[in-house]
């Protein structure tokens, strides 16, 4: 009987989510004949007597465990010689805290598949959670945005939303939003903060998730292209979609040696970042929030940057034309990254700091001057009921075919689907083909 083995998590008091549910683990058992043992945890969403009630056994070592399943990172201590693991590892950028606990798995000869890249034959990621970082990032935007104009003195609807983790679900957090809706579309907002437009850069899983509970106030969607002529209406919040074709231009200083294109290509920007600059700021004095939700590294430009910051909330600039801007929702939560004043990781319990432009100083909070960031790097255990049961119904998809496989033969002979073949990092503790660049950063 193949045994596999769920760890608990314990990276911080809020990771509360599970690879699997104990419905799914109850499958595997009666379909396929698994064995699962769960380390015992106090804080997981699901309890232990759950698990052992679907038919779960309760092992604090999992030894007897060949694969073992995780959501974060896995402590050094913990790992096994010739196991298979299977987690967020983190180190796909070469993340330099991680870079230990990738090396002792490699003295181990451990399989290390990393959900973050199972990956179809496209490119789309099939395992993720990024759905429920977007639900629980727009929640907590949205309560930020409420306390801000609190401390504004603004009276507004929005006072009454809690963060994400202080609802006891989804429904009542998108009740409570629902009411909220009500207010805006019959009072309607303060004439102050019309037309109160937010602006969503990005549009994958983690924006369709923020847009999903935005949508649940009255909103339209408006164009970039159509911001700067928007009328107020105290009984609307209008949307907008940031796309990369209306975020860059080409570098006119570019050089020859790059090949020139006439107009945007979303492929040539992929390829040739360099050749392209942010034309983002255009539109940021007309947002009053601000989603970020792309995929950011070094090789792209920033998008909000500090200098610009700088001259947007100089007083002469507040005294003649204002500032709109109240949150930034950093979703992507790239520190220095994008949105280059996320200068810190927040957490659920501390969730977002004021940025000072002109100190560049990051205050706790949301009082003082400059624009509220919030920077939650785990969002989606703001909601971890339903994010794990969405998880858990998709990688049971992929369970079966990763138990069938011989990981005692070469790796071209395992037999692991395509799909999961794409997110092997490690095997027998050797970086795979498509992985071999991460070496230069051991």
């Amino acid at each position: 009987m193949q045994c596999i083995g769920i760890r608990r998590e314990d990276k911080n008091q809020w990771e509360r989510r599970v690879p699997l549910v104990p419905e799914d683990t109850h499958r595997l058992k009666q379909e396929y004949a698994m064995e699962v043992r769960i380390q015992p945890s106090t804080i997981r969403i699901f309890t232990d007597k759950q698990y052992i009630e679907a038919g779960s056994i309760v092992d604090e070592k999992l030894l007897q465990c060949s694969i073992v399943f995780a959501i974060k990172e896995i402590p050094i201590g913990f790992f096994e010689p010739n196991r298979t693991y299977i987690f967020f590892s983190h180190t796909i950028k070469g993340q330099s805290h991680n870079m230990s606990m990738l090396k002792r798995m490699m003295d181990l000869k451990c399989q290390l598949i990393d959900y973050e890249k199972v990956i179809d034959e496209t490119g789309r990621r099939l395992i993720f959670f990024g759905r429920y970082a977007g639900l629980a990032g727009m929640i907590d935007t949205l309560w930020a945005l409420g306390k801000r104009l609190d401390y504004e003195k603004i009276d507004n609807p929005f006072s009454t939303i809690r963060t994400a983790h202080e609802y006891r679900n989804l429904d009542e957090a998108q009740n409570e939003l629902a009411n909220v809706g009500k207010k805006i579309a019959t009072i309607g907002l303060p004439r102050s903060l019309t037309p109160l437009i937010c602006g969503f850069m990005g549009y994958g899983n983690v924006s369709k998730g923020a847009q999903e509970i935005l949508d649940i106030l009255p909103t339209k969607e408006i164009t970039p292209q159509e911001i700067e002529g928007i009328a107020p209406n105290a009984n609307l919040i209008y949307k907008v979609v940031f796309k990369e074709e209306d975020m860059v231009e080409l570098n006119p200083k570019t050089d020859n040696r790059t090949p020139i294109t006439e107009k945007f290509d979303l492929q040539d920007y992929y390829t040739y970042p360099e050749k392209y600059i942010s034309c983002f700021e255009q539109y940021i004095p007309h947002l009053t929030l601000l989603i970020n939700s792309i995929y950011w590294d070094t090789r792209y430009p920033r998008f909000v940057t500090k200098n610009y910051l700088k001259s947007l909330y100089h007083p002469a600039h507040k005294i003649m034309c204002g500032t709109k801007l109240k949150v930034i929702g950093d979703l992507s939560c790239d520190v220095d990254g994008a949105i280059e004043c996320t200068l810190n990781i927040t957490t659920p319990a501390n969730p977002v700091f004021v940025y000072n432009p002109l100190t560049e100083e990051a205050i706790t909070g949301v009082e003082g001057v400059g624009p509220v960031i919030l920077a939650v790097d785990n969002l989606p255990c703001e909601l971890p009921r339903e994010s794990s049961i969405y998880f858990s119904q998709t990688l049971m998809n992929f369970i079966p075919q990763i138990a069938k496989a011989d990981f005692r033969v070469e790796f071209e002979q395992c037999n692991l689907p395509p799909e999961i073949r794409r997110a092997t990092i490690l095997y027998h503790g050797k970086f795979t083909p498509d992985y071999k660049y991460m070496e230069k950063f051991l």
